[in-house]
């Protein structure tokens, strides 16, 4: 059980059945009538977002999640496996649990798996991740950093933006957060 007194960003509780995170907070002290908190939940499961007050010092359920860390292996028809770094226990996730981020996952990746009630809530990839480009238009003499941008689709089969300099074959940095180009690969 967790007080309402101890709400930070980033705490998970359980409400409903279901997971929320605690997005924003606010004391409130009225001068007039008691104390309360004014939060902003997220649903971990959906996404959907919610506004709920609680009474100073009330409590509620802390959810207990679990955080490990596994490494994709290989994938089998619609399955993805991924095996525990710490026990070497394999687990096999859908497209459907690990979300959008799917297109970034390649063999030997390490993910964080987050789990709630055995019950996948994310597949966490990290920040930014080295590539190859496998396909995109040719780059010509005279093309510039700052040119302009042009789609390339990269080994995985994601797309993301890249400089018009940019070539087949080339290792490039790509932020999984907002799919975004960072640079190329030293």
């Amino acid at each position: 059980m967790i007080s309402s007194n101890d709400f930070r960003t980033g705490v998970s509780i359980e409400l409903d059945g279901s997971v929320w995170k605690v997005v924003e907070f606010l004391h409130v002290k009225p001068g007039k009538g008691s104390a309360f908190v004014r939060t902003k939940l997220k649903n971990v499961q959906t996404g959907s977002t919610v506004e709920r007050t609680f009474r100073a010092g009330e409590t509620v359920p802390q959810a207990t999640i679990d955080k490990s860390v596994m490494q994709h292996t290989y994938r089998e028809a619609d399955q993805y496996v991924f095996m525990d770094m710490e026990t070497y226990e394999e687990s096999r996730l859908t497209e459907q649990q690990i979300g959008d981020r799917v297109k970034y996952l390649k063999e030997g990746m390490e993910v964080n798996v987050i789990r709630w009630q055995e019950q996948v809530l994310e597949v966490e990839l990290p920040n930014s991740i080295v590539l190859e480009v496998s396909e995109t238009d040719p780059g010509l003499k005279g093309d510039t950093a700052t040119g302009g941008t042009k789609p390339a689709i990269l080994e995985t089969g994601a797309q993301v933006m890249v400089p018009l300099f940019i070539s087949v074959g080339e290792k490039i940095k790509v932020d999984t957060r907002n799919d975004s180009y960072l640079g190329r690969d030293n």
